[in-house]
Order: C-alpha cells, then sequence, then structure tokens
C-alpha cells in the first residue's frame, strides 16, 4: 500500500489485511524504533522489513523507496492511493492536530510537535508536495517494471475507488 502522507495508507492496509487474515506490516513502525526520530543503520531496517515479508501474506503499508526492491519483489500487487494533493495535506494537519492534542506516542517513543510536524522544514504536508510529482512517476510504472516481477498495480483515486477495492477484496476473500 503506497501513497502520500495521509492518504489513508494505513487504515486501508489494517483493513484490507484484515480482510485477507494475513499480517499487516508498517514499515514507519519497523524504521522508526530509536528515540527523538533517528534513523536506523539501513542494513538493520532492511533485516526487519526482509524478515516481516518473508513468511506467507502479508499487507504492508510504507513509501520507503530503501526497501522497494525487498517489497515489491515479493509483492504480487501494490495499492496506490492516489489521492488528490490537497486532500492528503489536510487530512496530514488533522491528523498532526489530533495526536498532538492526546499525547500520542508513535513509533520508537516518538511524538510529533505541531511546531515541526505543520511547520517545520520537514514537516509531511510540505514532504507531500515536495515528492508529489516524483511519486506519481514512480508508481505509474510499477507494472511496467520488470525488476518487480509479476507486480500488479491498483491505482485508487478517491474514497469511493477504496470502498469499491475493499468491497471486492472481501467477496474474493470470501470465495
Amino acid at each position: 500500500m503506497v501513497g502520500l502522507s495521509g492518504s489513508g495508507k494505513s487504515s486501508v492496509a489494517r483493513r484490507a489485511a484484515d480482510l485477507l487474515d494475513v499480517a499487516y506490516v508498517e514499515l514507519d513502525a519497523l524504521h522508526w524504533v530509536l528515540p527523538d526520530w533517528q534513523m536506523p543503520p539501513l542494513d538493520e531496517f532492511r533485516a526487519r522489513v526482509d524478515a516481516a515479508t518473508r513468511r506467507g501474506g502479508w499487507v504492508v503499508d510504507g513509501n520507503y523507496g530503501k526497501v522497494r526492491d525487498i517489497v515489491w519483489t515479493r509483492a504480487d500487487t501494490v495499492v496506490w492511493l492516489d489521492l488528490p494533493l490537497l486532500i492528503t495535506i489536510w487530512r496530514v494537519a488533522l491528523r498532526t492536530i489530533r495526536r498532538v492534542r492526546r499525547r500520542k506516542m508513535l513509533w520508537g517513543g516518538n511524538g510529533e510537535r505541531l511546531s515541526s510536524a505543520l511547520f517545520g522544514r520537514d514537516s509531511l504536508w510540505l514532504y507531500n508536495i515536495r515528492t508529489f510529482r516524483r511519486r506519481q512517476r514512480t508508481y505509474a510504472t510499477v507494472g511496467d517494471r520488470t525488476e518487480f516481477g509479476a507486480t500488479r498495480l491498483v491505482r485508487l483515486r478517491n474514497q469511493r475507488d477504496i470502498e469499491e477495492w475493499l468491497a471486492d477484496l472481501k467477496a474474493e476473500a470470501q470465495r
């Protein structure tokens, strides 16, 4: 499950994993294991992702290019939540405000701060703006790229598409 921050990756991936009765793998949880938002050594992160995607079925959510070769070569389908940029920016702002208000601790005991999450140079909404076009190009070519094998691309552009896809997945899982 890939898409901009705020596109719904975690929520949709959890629902899909439940419907398929497979493991849910959150790349953020495997990456942000250190305090103060410090990045782990690359080989450690890759080893955690490798271990999480070796076993049976799974649904992974996350956009980490540094493990794309592991995840996408093992995936039969890449689901791209391609929601409009403004919707993702709005969702990131609301989610961040809720997390800060509730003092929600995230991975590695880290928490968000309004000042950095919304207004800093590393803010998620600014990151969405900076990476939007590059991600469009990358994800649009998934099915054409031979290095990922027979990976199929499902592109969902709005909430109705997402709900229809999940309904189809549920019907398929019940067969």
